[in-house]
């Protein structure tokens, strides 16, 4: 049996918690690794300037895959308040090690799966069964931002874009630029690999978040691609071989009412940066909630894997908090290396263990409902008990 090296990146908070959860069910049904530990996280920051050292950066050469738990992240002015005192002035800019991570080894799918398990009473409906494709490495999140904002570049947006005019007049601390950039390259790519998901996985139709009506350059760029790159998954007379994957296309906003009030009729949705970022987040609400809701970061030779919530620091300590969404992350990496029998077995103990409700985290437990919850360690052991 081949031995992995896997990259282990619990981070902050309860991201230390819920990744040791994750680690005790893949020793249990057998996975053979060897893991690496990373530093990176909000410690790292405060006390030498860098929430991902480049001595993590160079472990990743030689992985794998990753797992990632979460870390903190806070704006710019509480994270220069917080640096250690022989750090600060020294123009350190805070960014998230996930973004930074995401960028530099150039992964650009952020697949995440919203499946609403039978007996989850946290549920919105029964048989959801969504998966979001966010592109991963541009757009919103592309990190060219600017405050104060240069002079050169109040000049330039003046001369090339007259709807800059009423801001150009202000002093140049008094406003902020984040660019928003869409590339074709990385546009056709996010949206192939979904329709290559729909197409593996038996599902009829991709959807298209957007706002191109508004945000007529970037996201009329995402539309246009989609648009052309639809009718190769489309069958012909003579294609009697392939497979016919619809494409329909969404507002944003109107999408997001739509699940809220029909999210069955949703399987494979793509959407930008931050568009896809924010309906995986609804997405996950219909289906229980963040602790259930795990993530993949894929590049075309590397993976991350992680649940997609946060460090949630009033917790760390507490062994209280979900960790299912990042053994289900785990269970994506198995999938992803190739060892689909492990993959089946543990969301098979995890879908058992939601059914049987016995075993319920916080998060977990209706209102009014006077189960005691279980913590992580519970959470984890019981689905080992169910592996067995």
């Amino acid at each position: 049996m081949k031995k992995y090296k896997i990259g282990w990146l619990p981070g902050d908070g309860i991201g230390v918690e819920v990744c040791d959860a994750a680690r005790k069910v893949l020793d249990a049904v057998g996975f053979n690794a060897e893991y690496i530990h990373g530093d990176i996280g909000w410690e790292f920051w405060r006390t030498e300037g860098d929430a991902f050292p480049q001595r993590t950066i160079e472990l990743f050469r030689n992985m794998d895959a990753a797992v990632f738990g979460a870390i903190t992240s806070k704006p710019a002015s509480s994270a220069e308040a917080e640096l250690a005192l022989e750090l600060k002035g020294k123009g350190l800019v805070y960014r998230s090690p996930i973004v930074r991570m995401r960028q530099l080894f150039d992964l650009y799918v952020c697949l995440r799966p919203c499946k609403a398990y039978p007996g989850n009473p946290m549920n919105f409906k029964e048989g959801i069964d969504l998966v979001v494709f966010r592109e991963n490495t541009e757009g919103l999140y592309c990190g060219v931002e600017f405050y104060p904002v240069p002079k050169e570049v109040a000049d330039v947006l003046l001369k090339y874009s007259k709807n800059f005019a009423p801001f150009a007049g202000l002093p140049l601390d008094e406003y902020a630029i984040s660019c928003k950039i869409n590339s074709r390259k990385g546009s056709e790519r996010i949206i192939r690999a979904a329709f290559e998901y729909a197409v593996k996985h038996g599902y009829p139709k991709v959807t298209v978040a957007h706002k191109a009506n508004v945000v007529r350059a970037t996201e009329g760029l995402f539309l246009e691609t989609a648009k052309q790159l639809a009718k190769e998954y489309k069958k012909t007379v003579d294609d009697v071989n392939m497979h016919d994957i619809n494409m329909e296309d969404a507002n944003i906003d109107a999408l997001c009412m739509w699940l809220a009030m029909k999210p069955k009729n949703y399987g494979v949705i793509v959407a930008t940066n931050l568009f896809g970022d924010i309906a995986s987040d609804l997405c996950a609400g219909l289906v229980g909630g963040l602790g259930f809701a795990c993530s993949a970061n894929i590049s075309d030779k590397f993976a991350v894997f992680e649940p997609t919530h946060g460090s949630a620091p009033k917790h760390a300590g507490e062994n209280k908090v979900n960790p299912i969404a990042t053994i289900l992350a785990a269970k994506m990496m198995l999938e992803w290396l190739g060892e689909t029998e492990m993959a089946v077995a543990i969301e098979r103990a995890v879908a058992k263990v939601i059914a049987d409700g016995q075993v319920r985290t916080y998060d977990m437990i209706p209102a009014g409902d006077n189960q005691k919850p279980a913590t992580t360690t519970d959470m984890a052991n019981t689905v080992i008990e169910a592996l067995q």
